[in-house]
């Protein structure tokens, strides 16, 4: 069997949507794309940090806008991993959310999250996850040392305690 391919409708603005991404991401690339005879581009493929995606330059009339029903997950090896990625979505017209969800220009959401909260998530402390969340819950961008203290029962570092952007 051949791979699933995720693909993203955009509002007519793909071209733009083929510079930005791939700008983020590293091991990205463009291509093969589908143009008209005038050159219009009608879809392409692409892949962001290795994995493959599909995109159709939809007409901004049709209104099919992303949701969060679907998001991408970007896992992160440390808080500055975390801090950069959160800076490059949100920026020019992109939006925080909260949990470590955010919406890119595009619409598109997007849940930044550290490995280390993933792998503290799975943990058999069931208070200690319990800490963790809750302080995860009144987040906006996920602070890891915030939530390593709270897992470890430890005071949140001032400034941290759900008010993380």
């Amino acid at each position: 069997m051949r791979a699933i391919t995720p693909s993203l409708w955009f509002d007519g603005n793909l071209e733009e949507a083929l510079e930005y991404y791939p700008s983020i991401f590293p091991d990205s690339t463009v291509g093969p794309v589908l143009r008209m005879p005038d050159g219009t581009l009608v879809a392409a493929d692409f892949t962001l940090a290795g994995n493959r995606l599909n995109a159709i330059n939809g007409s901004p009339s049709a209104t099919f806008p992303f949701t969060e029903a679907v998001s991408f997950i970007v896992e992160c090896d440390d808080q500055a991993e975390v801090d950069r990625y959160w800076a490059a979505l949100t920026a020019d017209g992109g939006s925080e959310v909260q949990c470590g969800w955010l919406k890119d220009r595009f619409g598109l959401s997007w849940q930044i999250v550290p490995v280390e909260f993933l792998e503290l998530s799975q943990s058999e402390d069931a208070e200690a996850v319990g800490r963790m969340m809750a302080v995860m819950m009144g987040q906006i961008k996920l602070d890891m040392p915030a939530l390593r203290a709270a897992f470890d029962g430890d005071s949140v570092p001032a400034g941290t305690d759900g008010s993380a952007r």
